[in-house]
């Protein structure tokens, strides 16, 4: 007897849709979004940006905190619109959303800023731009989408990205470290198509005692090639060294590389840097916020893995915050505080001034 069977659980989730979205943006491609097409300026090609502009009239999306370096005015909150002038190529667009140019091409306006109308589609794809850790500034045009292209709706985008996201166990082994032979390094996977995030379980720690936890953002040009811009490979270092000491503790070794801006802007940041602007400077010329990290990745890990009571070693009190919010009780906060170096005192300072770090 034939059977029916549904093939409804073989289309894609709101989530999965989300991240295949994210990486055609990666790849160069415009997606849908409420009959608006939209391509990230980064990744853009010439040729399709000649079909954009063969579709209407192309506006470009920033966040404000990039309008703010061009002068643009905003009146859409935490984004702005402009006019793509008829002579504007895709050079224009680059300097436009890159700063690293801003010193070499000042003279980028006049602007005509747009305003008026829902700004909701503008909004969504600057979130998902910033999820696919690219530059956000993009080019929308009102037009047809070809069916052929990744369609989205606005608002469930945005709902969807402000959410947590849902952490999966996928393997977990025995791997001793030079801090302690008694080690395990466990896998997580988030449902949304992010990065994988670790945790180095140090000993045996109960899940109903009071572990002391770490909650260490990646940085590779600190952990890895021991970059002394920072203090990330030290605080690594001394976190494991630490919990090898006592004889138990948990790293959780989150994959939000440069505050969550990812490698390549934070290799854009370091490069304004050598400008003179200070860390929080230089990410709000790329058009981010002072720390883009989601820290209720780390709560969600600790409850995976059974714990609920922490010693928190963080020098950064929006930490203890995030995770006590998220039901995981802070019950001591262990400071982290390395020697600086002539080449990180100004970095530290501004994490201090700026960012509220205990140091």
């Amino acid at each position: 007897m034939f059977q029916f069977v549904s093939t409804m659980s073989l289309l894609p989730t709101l989530s999965e849709r989300i991240s295949r979205a994210r990486a055609e943006l990666r790849m160069g491609l415009a997606i849908g979004m409420d009959g608006w097409l939209v391509a990230a300026i980064e990744t853009l090609r010439p040729d399709r940006l000649a079909a954009l502009r063969a579709a209407g009239e192309v506006a470009v999306t920033l966040t404000a905190r990039r309008a703010e370096t061009l002068k643009i005015r905003v009146y859409d909150g935490d984004l702005a619109r402009i006019e793509m002038p008829g002579a504007a190529d895709l050079p224009w667009l680059r300097a436009v959303a890159d700063p690293s140019a801003d010193l070499m091409t000042p003279m980028k306006g006049p602007f005509s800023s747009l305003r008026g109308g829902d700004t909701t589609p503008h909004l969504a794809a600057i979130l998902l731009a910033k999820s696919a850790q690219l530059l956000p500034a993009l080019v929308m045009v009102r037009a047809d989408v070809p069916a052929e292209l990744s369609r989205l709706s606005a608002r469930p985008v945005i709902d969807a990205l402000a959410q947590e996201a849902l952490l999966h166990p996928v393997a977990a082994a025995r791997l001793p470290l030079e801090a302690s032979e008694q080690s395990r390094l466990h896998i997580f996977r988030p449902e949304d198509g992010a990065a994988e995030h670790y945790a180095v379980e140090i000993g045996q720690p109960r899940r109903d005692g009071t572990p002391l936890v770490r909650l260490h953002s990646a940085c590779f040009t600190g952990d890895v090639l021991g970059s002394l811009k920072c203090d990330c490979g030290p605080q690594l270092h001394a976190a494991l060294a630490g919990m090898g000491a006592l004889g138990e503790g948990v790293l959780l070794y989150l994959n939000q590389e440069g505050r969550g801006i990812g490698l390549a802007n934070k290799m854009r940041a370091y490069g304004l840097q050598n400008q003179g602007f200070d860390t929080v400077e230089a990410n709000h010329r790329l058009g981010f916020e002072d720390d883009e990290r989601d820290f209720r990745i780390g709560a969600a890990l600790l409850r995976e893995m059974g714990f609920s009571r922490v010693r928190l070693m963080t020098n950064n009190p929006r930490k203890v915050a995030m995770l006590q919010s998220h039901g995981i009780e802070v019950v001591e906060r262990v400071p982290l505080i390395l020697p600086a170096n002539r080449f990180n005192r100004a970095y530290l300072a501004t994490k201090a001034e700026k960012s509220g770090h205990l140091l």
